[in-house]
C-alpha cells in the first residue's frame, strides 16, 4: 500500500482524524451482527424473561442503540455522525443456545456508519452476557462482523458467504 493511501496518518506518520468536510452528504446504511452462545437452559430463561437482572433483551436492545450514538467516544478516530435511525434486533434460539444480534444504522452524512453498527452489535451482545452471567459464566460472544454497507464514494458492499 502506498503512503498516500494511508488516510489516517499525517506526514510524520502520526494518527489523525480524516477531514471529511469536502465530501458530499449522502445516505449511509450499515448492518453488523454478533452471536452470543450459551447453554440451551440459559437461552430459555433469557427468552422467558426469567433472569435475576430482568428483561435482558430489552436492556440489550437499548444498550446497542445507545452505543451506536456514542461510538465516537469509544473509537478515537471516528467522526460524529448525525444518526437518522438505529435498530437492534435479538433473535434467541433457545434450542441451539444462541442469540443472533443484528444492528442496522442509518444516516445522511459525509462518512459511513459501519463503526456505529459494529459497536451497537458488540455492545448489545456484551449486554446479553452481563444480563445472563449470574446464571451462566461460560457464555461466549463471537462472530462480530459487518454484513453490509451502502452509500459513500466506495459504494455498496455485502459480506459474501464462504
Amino acid at each position: 500500500m502506498a503512503d498516500e493511501e494511508l488516510t489516517h496518518l499525517d506526514e510524520a506518520g502520526h494518527a489523525r482524524m480524516v477531514d471529511v468536510g469536502g465530501k458530499p452528504v449522502s445516505r449511509r446504511h450499515a448492518v453488523a451482527t454478533a452471536v452470543v452462545r450459551m447453554s440451551p437452559g440459559t437461552a430459555r430463561r433469557l427468552l422467558d424473561g426469567d433472569l435475576p437482572k430482568g428483561d435482558a433483551l430489552a436492556v440489550a436492545r437499548l444498550a446497542g442503540i445507545q452505543a451506536a450514538k456514542r461510538t465516537p467516544e469509544l473509537i478515537p478516530l471516528c467522526h460524529h455522525v448525525a444518526l437518522a435511525g438505529v435498530a437492534v434486533d435479538l433473535d434467541v434460539d433457545a434450542e441451539a443456545g444462541q442469540v443472533a444480534v443484528r444492528a442496522a444504522v442509518e444516516a445522511a452524512d459525509r462518512t459511513g456508519v459501519e463503526m456505529e453498527a459494529l459497536v451497537a452489535a458488540s455492545t448489545a451482545a456484551l449486554t446479553v452476557y452481563d444480563m445472563v452471567k449470574a446464571v451462566e459464566r461460560g457464555v461466549v460472544v463471537e462472530q462480530v462482523a459487518l454484513e453490509e454497507k451502502t452509500g459513500g464514494a466506495r459504494g455498496d458492499w455485502r459480506r459474501q458467504e464462504a
